[in-house]
């Protein structure tokens, strides 16, 4: 018994972003600092009971196998931006008592110039103009260009195979 009361504080706050509306085929965006979703997923948990109540169900659209997008080599104007996109990027829904929520997983190892700015678009936040002109920027926007193709792809599979089931 440690003698504290109520949930433990972590080390590192959780990079979590919603969008100021809720229901968008993206609502944020989460930035791991790790691949281990069993050290991550209580602390993003935690973070997101207040706004969706209490957390009923959680699904992601990969699995185990499924490898992770490197974001940093797609950036437009890299030399290694001809790296061939993933299928698709990672996402998770999170639903709770009063709202659910998708969002796009920002990978683990992101490098924090990029990984703020795709924070911000999937968020739908304010980007200052001098970030907007930038190959980082190009990314990030099209990162969540194919993060929404992504959601709504999942959404149909979703809803057919409960139609189906």
């Amino acid at each position: 018994m440690n003698g504290l009361e109520g949930p433990r504080r972590s080390a590192r706050p959780v990079r979590v972003v919603l969008a100021k509306q809720l229901g968008a085929d993206i609502d944020g965006a989460w930035w791991p600092y790790s691949g281990s979703l069993a050290t991550e997923l209580p602390n993003l948990v935690a973070a997101l009971q207040q706004q969706l109540g209490e957390i009923v169900e959680i699904c992601l659209n990969w699995s185990e196998t499924d490898g992770q997008v490197d974001l940093d080599a797609m950036v437009v104007g890299n030399r290694w931006a001809t790296v061939m996109r993933p299928k698709r990027l990672r996402l998770i829904r999170v639903t709770g008592r009063n709202a659910d929520i998708t969002l796009l997983v920002v990978p683990p190892r992101t490098s924090l110039a990029l990984g703020a700015l795709v924070m911000r678009c999937a968020a739908v936040l304010p980007i200052a103009d001098a970030d907007r002109n930038t190959p980082l920027f190009a990314t990030a926007d099209s990162v969540v260009d194919a993060a929404l193709a992504e959601s709504a792809r999942w959404a149909r599979r979703v809803h057919n195979e409960v139609a189906e089931g």
